[in-house]
Formats: C-alpha cells, structure tokens, sequence
C-alpha cells in the first residue's frame, strides 16, 4: 500500500471544502488514514516548505500557510497513490489546471491554491514523517 500527504490549505479550509475534496479522494477508492485540523507554526511550514527557502514567494508562502487552520491528510491506496493525488489536484497554477481538478474547480489564484500534495514517493515520506510520525 502507498501512501502520500496533502494539506487542504487555509483557503480551502476557509471556503468550507474540506468535505468536497476528502470525498473526491474517498470517491476515487483511496482512504484518509490520518487527519487532524490544525494551525501551522512558522518554524513548521519553515521545515515543510524548506525547498523553496531562498525564493522570491517563500516567506509569502508560509506567511500565508500560517494564517489560519489547515487540514492535515495522511492518504492511502494502491501503488501509485501520489501520482494519483497529484493528478486528482492539478496544476500548481489554477489557471492551468484542468477542469475537475481540485485546484481547476475551486482555486483562482497561484498564492493561494486550495490545496498541497506531495510531489514524489521522497516527498511524501517526508512530509508524512513531519505531520504524521
């Protein structure tokens, strides 16, 4: 079984999508394995997003992933897991995702895009091994 991360951003958490995008995952055949609702500190979303630290929208990024409650998932399936979440969220862009994304559907700006998910099976192992150890 693989398994993968994503976190419903504030803004998606704000404009009450929580249940609309873990019922697409369920709907597709993958289970929530953990999930829990919680603000991100500064010195977490520093070591999450600590790929990016040094570019120009970094501190924009955690500015903004620290500005209200998020919600944590812990994402199971089939082999391919990841590449499935990736596709079922969509482009980092909304103006790129395809319709029937979640950021195609819900999402109208870069800064602020519904939704994270781990990018490789490297990705996820870390980001789960930071928000679900």
């Amino acid at each position: 079984m693989e398994s993968t991360f994503a976190m419903i951003k504030p803004d998606g958490v704000r404009k009450n999508l929580t249940g609309e995008i873990i019922s697409r995952f369920e709907k597709r055949g993958l289970m929530i394995d953990g999930m829990r609702l919680e603000r991100l500190s500064k010195e977490t979303a520093n070591v999450h997003y600590g790929e990016h630290k040094g570019k120009a929208f970094f501190q924009e990024l955690v500015d903004f992933v620290t500005s209200g409650p998020v919600v944590l998932l812990k994402i199971s399936g089939i082999e391919g897991t990841v590449d499935i979440v990736r596709s079922m969220i969509g482009a980092t862009d909304p103006a790129e995702s395809s319709s029937g994304t979640i950021r195609g559907d819900f999402a109208t700006e870069i800064s602020e895009n519904i939704i994270h998910g781990s990018d490789s099976l490297d990705s996820a192992a870390r980001e789960l091994g930071l928000f679900f150890p």
